[in-house]
């Protein structure tokens, strides 16, 4: 058994009921899970400061100097205060406990030399370090201290003593007890050409770096290696993938594709959407199973291009189905499709949940006897009982909510897989569409249909409500529908409704001359169904709603879009939702409303917002402001990033390189047998074995 998989309770230290609080708390089982607990932030403690020099605002600070005298001041029963006055010679400070005050004053010696370091703040007119660190001062020595690491702990871990500083502490002796025994996990050939230092140099100065430099060395290369192996699973799977899957050919335009393209075109497509289909048309063409991601803006046109692509497949004999994550998206589908092929004989039905008897049972048998040639489903598509006659084609809405093993349940439906095309309205930075759709090839729609507006973002604060209120007024004066949108946040559900219920009253008394229709997740489908309707009829002039419409509704005639209290809402989700106006030629607009007190990441959010309107910019943004855990997609998709130190947001450049690499020893060796790169195999392997959801990341 090697040293790092040994049970962490064997260390020095620790025992059986640290180990407790160490696995529950913080996820350390075993010296290995310790090694690799990264501090989140370092200190430096090379120099020494005078208490003359100290000031209130300063960041950690370190004194060398002796304790004069004790203070004790009572605080209530059983409580205390203890004050240490500490003196260098060229000034007197205090050292206060609220906690702990009994032991420093039975451990801590008057007139004895000690270092101390903490944080400086000035109370009564002294500078005051509150619970500070404390050693003794003989064989201290500067040099040796460097940067001091600090790690995260939870309540429950410091009150039993597993402060930063006792994981420190037990860090250091793991550190000397491995000593430089730590096996290598890059080839030399990879470690030399990219300068990055050992293995076990990287883990050694990353617990204790002498300066930001060496640091910054080790973060490289323990960067580097845990991208690097996400990025050659991605690939190697990719590349399987490629030589397992022959892809239907479909090398014939025939009469739909042209007569769509001839009589039925809405409007001319873009460049964008011509070079969108071109590549398509080459993939579907080549013999392999097409895997693509087509990322476009909100309104951008990527229905009409996935429509045209499914003609191609019914020009060659083929079926094909568009699956969406929602039922309302799934009907919304089905309308702007049945819109587009007006005039044209061709089939097309909708299957989700609410498709039931007789209805159901006429569709299943047409999917099966090949009359239906178009069919748009929810999840439902993917049932065992749906079988088709011979399906050539999958477009599949929004990918983040639809995982890998539904996708692969697809590809069951047919001998050969059929071509799949993912969409996505949430586009998503390079770095991180290359590590969550890394086994696809990526299409982007990067230019709007000619004659939309570009949409006025503005900000307002909600002591302003009076003029936004007249600006709505004359909107819908002018024939316009607004939206207004509450947030629903689960935590607070119940608040949450409340506010929507009770803006909806107060909207009512405002606007009592135009109609309102209201919807929230909480109404029965029907309901829900029955108010968007009339919205979407005209016969209502403001929709109240939570994010249900974040989704889907297309409404040409809305032209204002009101999100209240825009600070509780993502940035992707706000761009979202921005995207619901703008559809039409008139000028839209959208309206964030938040209270003044703004946090420093709020106001980026919303100075963003207002700034621009390309949705790339604002996913690049978003990913830096929140990290890749929390982008809408991240989550959803079960795509567990179990990165320890990376960062995908910030770290776009070794994603690149990590890939590179990938890439190059993947075209070298396809098939994963060379022993030039055994080291490599081995290691994936390991990795397979341990908690990373490896399958969730191709």
């Amino acid at each position: 058994m090697d040293l790092l998989s040994q049970d962490i309770q064997y260390l020095p230290g620790v025992g059986p009921s640290r180990k407790k609080i160490l696995a529950t708390e913080l996820g350390i089982n075993t010296f290995g899970d310790l090694l690799m607990y990264f501090p989140y932030k370092y200190v430096d403690r090379s120099r020494l400061y005078s208490i003359k020099e100290l000031t209130g605002d300063m960041p950690f600070i370190q004194v060398k100097g002796r304790i004069l005298s004790f203070e004790t001041f009572e605080m209530g029963p059983r409580k205390e205060r203890v004050v240490a006055h500490f003196s260098d010679g060229t000034a007197v400070m205090d050292l206060t406990w609220f906690n702990g005050g009994k032991f420093a004053k039975k451990n801590y010696k008057v007139h004895t030399d000690y270092i101390v370091f903490g944080k400086p703040t000035v109370f009564n007119g002294r500078i005051n370090v509150v619970h500070p660190d404390i050693d003794p001062a003989d064989g201290f020595e500067l040099d040796g201290l460097g940067l001091q690491p600090y790690y995260s702990t939870t309540e429950k871990s410091k009150k039993s003593s597993l402060t930063s500083r006792a994981i420190e502490k037990l860090t250091k002796s793991l550190v000397e007890k491995i000593g430089y025994q730590l096996p290598e996990t890059l080839p030399d050939f990879i470690t030399g050409k990219l300068h990055l230092m050992s293995r076990s140099d990287a883990l050694r100065i990353i617990h204790y770096p002498k300066d930001a430099k060496e640091l910054e060395k080790a973060r490289l290369r323990l960067k580097f290696e845990e991208l690097f192996y996400v990025q050659l699973n991605i690939v190697r799977y990719a590349s399987d993938h490629r030589r397992k899957y022959r892809g239907f050919v479909f090398n014939r335009i025939g009469d739909n594709f042209n007569g769509f393209y001839h009589n039925n075109l809405p409007f001319p497509l873009t460049g964008a959407q011509k070079r969108v289909i071109r590549e398509i048309r080459h993939d579907m063409g080549s013999g392999r199973q097409m895997n693509r991601l087509l990322q476009g803006d909100v309104g951008s046109g990527k229905t009409l291009v996935a429509l045209m692509s499914m003609l191609i497949a019914l020009d060659n004999g083929f079926q094909a189905c568009i699956v969406a994550p929602t039922e309302i998206l799934a009907e919304q589908h089905l309308a702007t499709i049945q819109e587009f092929l007006q005039g044209m004989n061709i089939r097309v039905e909708l299957l989700t949940g609410i498709v039931k008897g007789k209805r159901r049972e006429a569709v299943l048998e047409g999917l099966k006897n090949g009359d239906i040639k178009i069919l748009v489903g929810t999840h439902a598509v993917i049932e065992d009982t749906v079988l088709f006659a011979q399906l050539g084609m999958v477009v599949v809405d929004e990918q983040h909510r639809f995982g890998v093993a539904q996708r692969a349940k697809l590809w069951s439906k047919n001998t050969n897989p059929p071509h799949v095309l993912v969409m996505t309205a949430t586009p998503i930075p390079r770095t991180l569409a290359m590590t969550l759709y890394g086994d696809l090839d990526v299409s982007v729609i990067d230019e709007l249909p000619p004659g939309r507006k570009p949409i006025v973002t503005q900000h307002f604060y909600d002591n302003r409500m009076t003029s936004l209120y007249d600006g709505i007024r004359k909107q819908i004066n002018k024939g316009r529908q607004v939206y207004i949108v509450f947030p629903l946040i689960e935590e607070s559900e119940k608040m949450d409704l409340k506010n929507l219920e009770d803006g909806y009253e107060v909207f009512r008394q405002v606007f009592p001359e135009f109609s309102m229709s209201k919807v929230h997740g909480r109404m029965k489908a029907k309901e829900k169904e029955e108010e968007m309707q009339r919205f979407v009829k005209g016969e209502t002039q403001i929709l109240v709603a939570t994010t249900v419409i974040e989704v889907g509704v297309n409404v040409p005639n809305a032209s204002v879009m009101v999100i209240l209290d825009a600070q509780r809402f993502g940035l992707s989700q706000l761009h979202q939702l921005r995207g619901r106006v703008g559809r039409g030629a008139e000028q839209s607009f959208c309206i964030l409303v938040t209270n003044s007190k703004l946090s420093d990441d709020t106001r980026k959010r919303i100075d963003i917002m207002c700034d621009t309107n390309d949705g790339f910019r604002i996913a690049e943004a978003d990913l830096k402001l929140r990290g890749p855990g929390d982008l809408e997609g991240t989550q959803q998709s079960g795509m567990a990033f179990d990165l320890k130190i990376a960062d995908i947001a910030r770290d776009g450049q070794i994603v690149q390189m990590a890939r590179d690499e990938a890439q190059a020893i993947i075209e070298d060796d396809p098939t994963c047998e060379k022993s030039k790169y055994a080291m490599l195999w081995n290691r994936l392997k390991e990795l397979r074995k341990t908690d990373i959801n490896w399958a969730a990341i191709s």
